[in-house]
């Protein structure tokens, strides 16, 4: 009889603790299963500097010919490209959660690249910033050569224009075919 009888009730039980949990953390237009978290107090959001509407982001090539590096003047650069053994590391430098993964997806030149990467510490800089890589060799690479807009979830939108650093660091870093 006690084994008919503790499903139903279990069942019971645990409608009512979910029930009632629902109703302490939903507000009238918040999803049931919403969570509330803090900004830290020294971050500005995700990356957003003031800056005069006239200044315009640029690529510039690392002095050793390695890199290329997206942003203004005097800041952290929005978008890293880095070849490192055949591979085009991509880094965009907006906070990510430790141990996230994501689809940065990237849309230029008739090119759609939906780039995996990870949450990623590195050296010298505090938090995890969101990092991936693709073999330089990949057609899809054409897009980093002309305009191109990429989305990060939780890291928003960048708009990137035309430049020739990328592609020759591309055209670099792409082994010989």
């Amino acid at each position: 009889m006690i084994s008919r009888v503790a499903p139903p009730l279990l069942v019971l039980l645990l409608a009512a603790c979910s029930s009632s949990s629902a109703s302490t953390t939903a507000g009238k237009d918040v999803p049931l299963d919403a969570v509330r978290v803090a900004m830290p107090a020294s971050s500005g959001g995700a990356g957003v500097t003031e800056r005069p509407k006239d200044v315009k982001g640029s690529w510039v090539a690392t002095p050793d010919g390695s890199g290329a590096r997206y942003g203004y003047a005097g800041e952290t650069a929005l978008l890293s490209l880095e070849c490192h053994s055949g591979s085009l590391v991509v880094t965009r430098n907006v906070a990510a959660p430790i141990g996230a993964s994501a689809l940065f997806a990237l849309q230029g030149s008739g090119y759609i690249l939906r780039l995996p990467v990870d949450a990623t510490a590195l050296p010298g800089q505090s938090g995890y910033v969101w990092r991936g890589a693709i073999a330089a060799g990949d057609l899809r690479l054409k897009l980093f050569k002309a305009r191109f807009a990429g989305t990060l979830p939780g890291g928003g939108h960048i708009e990137v224009p035309a430049s020739e650093v990328p592609g020759s660091l591309i055209k670099r870093c792409a082994p010989e075919r």
